[in-house]
């Protein structure tokens, strides 16, 4: 990462330049707000997906599919509550969390 920053860093953008006018800056920030998300090297050998593909694709069917219903409307607190059982489902994880609920002292 100390790379990239230092690739960066003579395009660097004045401070008094608005963000919207610093793409540079920006995306220095957006890197070191972002500490060890960009650790490719480990994600790769632990076999996890490095790309937005997977994600966007799964928003369309885990997200979209059920807030998009036609006539539908929802209140933020339920559709997130929704939206865990949906991703429990997605991750193939549904029926070990119901068991571990029932599991649960009352």
């Amino acid at each position: 990462m100390a790379e990239v920053h230092a690739a960066l860093a003579p395009s660097l953008e004045a401070l008094a330049v608005a963000d919207q006018a610093a793409p540079v800056r920006c995306c220095s920030r957006y890197l070191t707000n972002r500490p060890g998300q960009f650790d490719y090297q480990r994600a790769l050998a632990a076999d996890l997906p490095i790309g937005s593909g997977e994600i966007e694709s799964a928003h369309r069917y885990v997200i979209q599919q059920r807030l998009k219903l036609a006539g539908a409307w929802w209140k933020e607190e339920t559709a997130a509550d929704m939206l865990a059982l949906r991703t429990l489902r997605a991750n193939g994880e549904w029926n070990q969390y119901w068991a571990a609920l029932e599991q649960t002292p009352a």
